[in-house]
């Protein structure tokens, strides 16, 4: 959700490499294989990001849960078969954050999105330059501030390439829940981005 995920493709994809070939067991990689390996982790690193930042809400523990989870598909080679390769990236994806989340100490979370939305508008430069990184850090923080039953689908809903049905799938909810809680979440975004920008008119009139 921030700069941290354009390093997720770090140094470890290239690390897979052993002289000419990857070992995974007792098989050995090929080098297409090896090279179709690479490609799916510079291809979908992020997306794998999005999906894990958003149940754990921390960037360092979403970096080292990507790395395990390219680690798993590269020693079991299970990304070979897949037939949808971002429904199942989003699977596996889901189960390792819920699985590391449940083995993590309790942390306090955002309670309050507008806390979360407020401390993240202030954040701007003297000149404004910034203004619309400003912006996009906004969206991300009203977004991570959403309870997690609508903040996981909107999240998922990102990818073109996953519809309704596949969403309620990954998450185990009818289809027509998808729908619904994906409403109610932009329904809230536009709530609390309209009730921003009416306080930031406020602010200037005031000024």
């Amino acid at each position: 959700m921030n700069n941290q995920a354009e390093a997720v493709v770090p140094a470890y994809a290239a690390g897979f490499r052993n002289g000419n070939v990857m070992h995974r067991g007792e098989h050995v990689l090929t080098r297409d294989e090896e090279a179709a390996f690479t490609a799916l982790v510079h291809r979908q690193s992020r997306f794998v990001f999005r999906v894990v930042y958003a149940v754990l809400l921390n960037g360092h523990d979403a970096e080292d849960a990507v790395q395990e989870i390219f680690l798993k598909l590269y020693k079991n080679g299970a990304w070979r078969d897949a037939k949808n390769e971002q429904a199942f990236l989003a699977r596996v994806a889901w189960r390792v954050a819920l699985d590391r989340r449940r083995a993590a100490p309790p942390t306090e979370s955002v309670a309050d999105p507008d806390t979360a939305v407020e401390g993240a508008s202030h954040e701007k430069s003297p000149e404004e330059a910034l203004q619309a990184a400003n912006q996009h850090a906004i969206i991300h923080a009203m977004i991570d501030a959403l309870p997690e039953e609508l903040r996981l689908p909107l999240v998922l809903s990102a990818s073109e390439e996953l519809n309704s049905r596949e969403i309620g799938a990954i998450l185990r909810i009818p289809e027509g829940t998808v729908r619904t809680r994906l409403q109610r979440a932009r329904q809230i975004l536009r709530e609390r981005f309209a009730n921003l920008n009416a306080r930031r008119r406020e602010t200037q009139h005031a000024g």
